[in-house]
């Protein structure tokens, strides 16, 4: 008997103990996906309580009023078609065609949906048709349209632009754009997939701008690296395959610091192979590739290292900003903005507020630190090189006089193809201008050419009309 009644009391024990840990683990799924779930195409309860809503107004940080419902219901966008073109992929549009705008992923609060059961309940009683809740962006519209004069016409890309200190976002821009007013049928047939969100959503190769996250890795875990002289005679040979500088450059004897400012190939895949993978690796989960993104208020493509089965050639190319690497424009801004911030990636945020028609506070998020991915020493010194790429460098098209500029170029291979990805990260070192910047421009060439004078646009946007 005795051993029954142990058997039994174990049993009772593991079914209870199975009980809380679905309990804890149903609360937790609720808190961090619980919006996911709710803004899904999949929800038929919340698209048919939409239809008995008046939503609310979305205004960007400087109250410029980028969706409205007006007197007769219809939910109507910006009157200028630069700016509801500008900000329609964080913005989102009425029928959804771009996922995760905030007109779709902050619907609980566009529609007063977070608002209390009670307040719910009397609207009905009093037979009033409920109205959602405004809410306010960090996003700069005036910004946003000055950036879409800048970007090349016939290109696709994305531009990220955030604070550093707080992680809001100013810019979350994806090209082409497109008119939420006038969605044809040859945009939705576009081989250029303009509803598609790159700053969030597309993942590629960032080419050079990588050598940030090698840097990183080497001035942590290589003694004497920053000390160190280094020898480019323009090729490295890795298990008789060649790799070599762009144009074929020869850089000779330089430093490490030197060896970033002209972006050699050769200098990055031979630290890249010193460190071995397992340091690459490691280096760069600390960044946050290989994570989850499960961000607040807004979706994120997670980013990728690749975790098995390297060869030595891979790794050399992985060095230098290639290889199956694959990383969203947003992503490569809040490593730049961890560097700039010493060391402390924030998590990036779109909602500064939700207010009711009557100006209620409905919700608001804190400001909160994602990560610490770097000591603000090391952080520091990253920051010094990429200084030298902007005054002396690839990336000198991004240079402004009187301020100082941190940045690095990136040209990425398109799947061995001659044709390149143009990309520049880099932010202002200033306290009055805390703004980290990714400019990805797809099959237009060299960073230095074509992303840097961009982001040389948007730092003298930022330090001539700070937001």
């Amino acid at each position: 008997m005795k051993s029954i009644r142990r058997n039994i009391r174990l049993i009772s024990f593991v079914l209870v103990g199975s009980l809380l840990a679905l309990i804890i683990y149903g609360a937790y799924s609720i808190s961090t996906l619980g919006t996911r779930w709710f803004t899904s195409s999949a929800n038929i309860y919340a698209y048919r309580i939409k239809s008995n809503v008046i939503a609310g107004n979305i205004f960007d940080r400087n109250q410029v009023p980028l969706a409205i419902t007006d007197a007769a219901g219809n939910r109507v966008y910006h009157q200028n078609a630069q700016i509801r073109s500008a900000v329609v992929h964080a913005v989102g549009d009425k029928a959804n065609n771009v996922a995760h705008g905030a007109e779709s992923f902050m619907s609980r609060y566009l529609y007063g949906f977070n608002d209390s059961y009670i307040d719910r309940v009397l609207g009905a009683i009093r037979g009033e048709k409920r109205r959602g809740n405004d809410i306010v962006l960090s996003i700069d519209s005036a910004l946003q349209a000055h950036i879409a004069r800048q970007f090349p016409k016939d290109k696709s890309g994305a531009v990220v632009v955030m604070n550093y200190r707080t992680g809001e976002l100013l810019v979350l821009q994806s090209f082409p754009l497109f008119d939420p007013m006038r969605v044809t049928a040859q945009i939705k047939t576009d081989p250029l997939q303009p509803f598609w969100n790159r700053a969030t959503k597309w993942t590629s190769a960032p080419g050079s701008t990588y050598k940030l996250v090698t840097l990183a890795a080497a001035l942590d875990k290589l003694p004497n690296a920053a000390q160190s002289t280094y020898h480019c005679d323009g090729e490295l040979t890795i298990n008789n395959t060649r790799m070599v500088d762009a144009g074929g450059a020869v850089h000779g004897s330089l430093d490490l610091r030197r060896a970033l400012a002209v972006s050699c190939n050769i200098v990055f895949g031979e630290l890249a192979l010193k460190l071995g993978d397992a340091q690459m690796r490691q280096t760069a989960e600390a960044f946050r590739l290989n994570d989850h993104f499960l961000f607040r208020d807004i979706v994120v493509e997670d980013s990728r290292y690749p975790t098995s089965n390297r060869t030595q050639r891979e790794i050399a190319w992985t060095g230098v900003g290639q290889s199956a690497l694959a990383i969203t424009p947003l992503h490569m801004c809040l490593i730049t903005a961890a560097i700039a911030n010493r060391g402390i990636m924030m998590e990036p945020q779109l909602l500064l507020r939700a207010v009711s028609a009557a100006g209620d506070l409905k919700a608001s998020f804190q400001q909160r630190a994602y990560a610490t991915v770097l000591s603000p020493a090391l952080a520091n010194s990253i920051g010094n090189y990429m200084a030298e790429a902007v005054q002396n460098g690839t990336a000198r098209g991004a240079s402004i006089r009187g301020l100082r500029i941190c940045g690095k170029t990136g040209s990425a291979q398109i799947d061995g193809q001659e044709a390149e990805n143009a990309w520049f990260v880099g932010y202002i070192d200033n306290e009055k201008y805390p703004y980290a910047v990714c400019v990805a421009v797809e099959n237009a060439g060299g960073g230095g050419a074509v992303a840097a004078p961009i982001a040389r646009s948007i730092f003298s946007f930022l330090s001539s009309n700070r937001p």
